[in-house]
């Protein structure tokens, strides 16, 4: 991957993100790109992420615009040689609450941008999903759900371009807006001692910004189309965070909130018998084929076994409360 990105012109769609912020940083610091393109829609954003890379000037560009918009994407796409799709309305609550803003971003947005890439004859795009659309629960998920399919099956369309679709699925990264570790730090910040737990049994995925990058960049150097790559990555109990943060708090348990899970599910036994395991990841191939693409598997992978899920609660890697404790520290959380 060391020249993956030199002299490539690369979009993120949502940029302004956390995830598109820290994107940006490893390309500019790794990479010799003509251009990355920000595609969002909050001015006020856009113009801290400029003034943050103002070094960067001569290769960032910063566009004003929605997924929602077709007519915009095509020419913000225009000459472009890899998107990452980061855009989506992504707050359970907010999606239950407004369902069709949820519908037009998640799913309506997917479209738009699976249509502007193939007529801009984009090389590679890489969409980013979550556990929640994997046996989804909340409209959130479900949104999710439809966009990884809708990503997968734009292959189909592909014909004589040479445009891929992949996908990467990964959960709530460590430290990321709405995550749970910023909870805790602005109730700890207030003097708290009792950090509240939906439920003590909850177990959640370990995964920084970097692995997230790096999970990406994976996906645009090696995906032919149709992929959805996961990364192995160690759970932890939520339990056991409270007290790698506030050693000796007080844990009072308010129940499991609407909308979510006791544990992450990465892939689930329908999947896996499509799913190959790597050294440090998972590929899960698509079970449709398409006309004008060969069948194609990266070399190297190994069969799951029969009735596998891939869950953080049934996960054979575990941080401990020390464990925890290094890593927050080590990302200045």
């Amino acid at each position: 991957m060391i020249s993956l990105l030199n002299d490539k012109t690369v979009l993120i769609t949502g940029g302004t993100g956390s995830f598109g912020n820290h994107f940006a940083d490893y390309v500019l610091k790794n990479y010799k790109p003509k251009k990355v393109i920000i595609y969002s829609r909050d001015e006020f954003k856009q113009f801290n992420m400029r003034s943050r890379l103002a070094a960067y000037d001569a290769v960032m560009r910063y566009f004003i615009g929605d997924v929602r918009d077709q007519d915009r994407l095509r020419r913000a796409f225009d000459g472009v040689d890899y998107v990452i799709h980061a855009a989506a309305m992504k707050q359970v609550p907010a999606c239950e609450y407004n369902p069709n803003e949820a519908i037009k971003t998640n799913i309506n947005g997917a479209v738009n941008v699976i249509e502007a890439a193939l007529d801009a004859e984009v090389g590679r795009v890489v969409a980013l999903s979550t556990d929640k659309a994997v046996g989804p629960v909340n409209l959130y998920g479900g949104t999710k759900l439809v966009s990884d399919k809708l990503f997968i099956a734009a292959n189909v369309y592909s014909g004589r371009r040479s445009t891929a679709f992949s996908v990467v699925r990964y959960g709530n990264v460590a430290g990321s807006r709405g995550s749970v570790i910023p909870v805790f730090r602005e109730l700890m910040d207030r003097g708290e001692t009792r950090l509240p737990i939906t439920d003590h049994r909850m177990t959640r995925f370990w995964i920084s910004l970097d692995q997230g990058v790096e999970l990406v960049l994976k996906a645009l150097e090696e995906a032919k189309g149709g992929e959805t790559f996961i990364s192995k990555i160690p759970s932890f109990k939520i339990t056991d965070l409270a007290q790698a943060m506030c050693p000796g708090c007080e844990m009072p348990e308010i129940g499991i909130r609407a909308g979510e899970k006791l544990h992450e599910i990465m892939i689930t036994q329908e999947d896996a018998p499509n799913t190959l395991e790597y050294d440090s990841h998972f590929i899960i191939y698509p079970q449709i084929h398409w006309e004008n693409q060969e069948k194609f598997v990266a070399p190297g992978g190994k069969p799951l076994p029969e009735g596998f899920a891939y869950s953080s609660g049934s996960n054979n890697w575990w941080l401990s409360v020390e464990e925890i404790r290094q890593r927050i520290r080590q990302m200045g959380l």
